[in-house]
């Protein structure tokens, strides 16, 4: 019962950082945080964006021709 788990630790840890920083410092760190997860997102949907593009330009076309069917394929047959 007397042994600190990793639980206790960390809370501890943050208290500490409460009083420590305050309140406005924790706020302003978790904002830049979630900044740079933005930013990184951003970066990884551009990439994406121009790889499409790149690859949409090299792509070739590689329908098949349209044959004509109807009458005149009819009459040619018979």
């Amino acid at each position: 019962m007397g042994a600190i788990g990793p639980w206790q630790i960390l809370i501890i840890l943050v208290l500490a950082a409460l009083l420590l920083g305050g309140g406005g410092k924790i706020s302003a760190l978790m904002g830049d945080f979630a900044k740079g997860i933005k930013a990184f997102r951003k970066g990884l949907e551009d990439d994406d964006d121009a790889a499409i593009a790149k690859r949409a330009d090299a792509a070739k076309d590689v329908t098949p021709p349209q044959e004509e069917t109807g009458a005149s394929s009819a009459k040619d047959n018979a």
